[in-house]
């Protein structure tokens, strides 16, 4: 049986940080089918993919733990699912209403005979291994948008294939997808990165503050700062929805988090051993930041938390001092540097653009990459 090794991501320049981690790409096994002359590769339960060096989408038949991305014919995802229409196939789904609300529609094919049908965007996921340029390190699980099809789309495809990994140069292309990106924001008079935040959510419940707020000031980045600044317009409202969050985590019967002295300059102080443990750090309510491109930044225990002292965990969210609500001079939220660890942050000055993707939980490093598109 032939076999085939194919990079799917790699470095371009890094600056990693801490020194000793380093940003493993992520390696998949690609085998030749001996009846068809085509390539697979492994996607998830024993099934595999076909690979599709110029398809743009990935696609599978549909299964059971496939989430529905219910995306609208507005959405920038939908139109990077129908920007390659295939001659013969239907028109793009959403027709020339690509500002409605109605749920995108994209037309996966068969790259053997040509077929193709008409199907709902997912979230599913593929394994995947990191290698440290000789030998696989640990097995994780990619995700990805792709395209649901029906099971007549696998005529004259490898047996056991549920579908196609297209790796062409489109936005959702498999390689395309290794990175969520949102738009770098440039604020007059100031050379910092800043991105466009929509909303903050604790624990999917959005936390009262308008996307008007979080515009004025903008929400800037900064490694010079350990913890979250948030001016105090968006603070009291993030505080107490993280109270309100935490307390309803104890009621199916997780654990009650004990509150304690506060260690400055941190408000919210628990003991430790009352709050639950996760490999993502403490459990606690997740924040989430709505981002401009429809992608969010997810923050578990682990970039939400910091012990203090022994025994002392504290919300890592800080007010600003000096400043008053609603003084556009200042930031919203300056996220900091403990909201970066464990997770690759791409500047690319090229596009303008902030590619984010969390690190599995064993790799506990920060990485930046500065790049300039060809």
């Amino acid at each position: 049986m032939a076999r085939l090794l194919l990079i799917l991501a790699a470095s371009l320049v890094a600056l990693a940080w801490p020194a000793s981690c380093q940003r493993l790409p992520v390696l998949a096994p690609v085998t030749k089918d001996l009846a068809t002359s085509l390539y697979t590769l492994p996607f998830h339960d024993g099934a595999n993919l076909v690979v599709d060096i110029a398809g743009p989408l990935v696609w599978s038949t549909c299964q059971r733990d496939h989430l529905p991305a219910e995306l609208p014919c507005k959405s920038p995802t939908c139109r990077l699912a129908n920007a390659y229409p295939v001659p013969g196939c239907h028109a793009p789904g959403c027709g020339r209403d690509w500002h409605g609300d109605r749920t995108c529609t994209v037309y996966p094919y068969n790259p053997v005979t040509g077929a193709c049908a008409a199907g709902n965007l997912v979230h599913t996921r593929f394994v995947a291994n990191t290698t440290d340029g000789r030998n696989p390190v640990s097995q994780v699980n990619v995700r990805a948008v792709a395209a649901c099809a029906p099971r007549k789309l696998l005529a004259s495809l490898p047996r056991g294939s549920t579908g196609v990994a297209g790796l062409a140069g489109s936005g959702l292309a498999l390689p395309a997808q290794s990175m969520d990106h949102t738009p770098l924001v440039t604020k007059q008079g100031s050379p910092a990165h800043y991105i466009s935040v929509k909303s903050i959510s604790m624990d999917n419940t959005r936390v009262l503050v308008s996307e008007r707020a979080l515009a004025t000031g903008g929400v800037m980045l900064s490694t010079r700062v350990p913890y979250a600044l948030l001016r105090r317009d968006v603070y009291r409202p993030f505080v107490d929805a993280f109270v309100k969050a935490l307390a309803a985590q104890a009621a199916p019967g997780g654990p009650v988090a004990r509150a304690v002295r506060p260690v400055a300059p941190f408000e919210l102080c628990y003991d430790a051993q009352t709050l639950g443990n996760t490999r993502f750090g403490y459990w606690v309510p997740s924040v989430t930041l709505a981002l401009d491109g429809g992608r969010d930044w997810r923050m578990a225990g682990v970039n939400s938390m910091v012990d203090v002292e022994p025994g002392t965990a504290c919300l890592a969210f800080v007010e600003m001092k000096g400043v008053k609500a609603g003084d556009g001079r200042a930031p919203a939220v300056i996220v900091g540097g403990l909201q970066m660890e464990n997770i690759v942050l791409e500047f690319d000055m090229e596009k303008k653009r902030l590619g984010l993707r969390t690190m599995p939980y064993y790799m506990q490093c920060s990485h930046f990459n500065f790049t300039r598109s060809a």
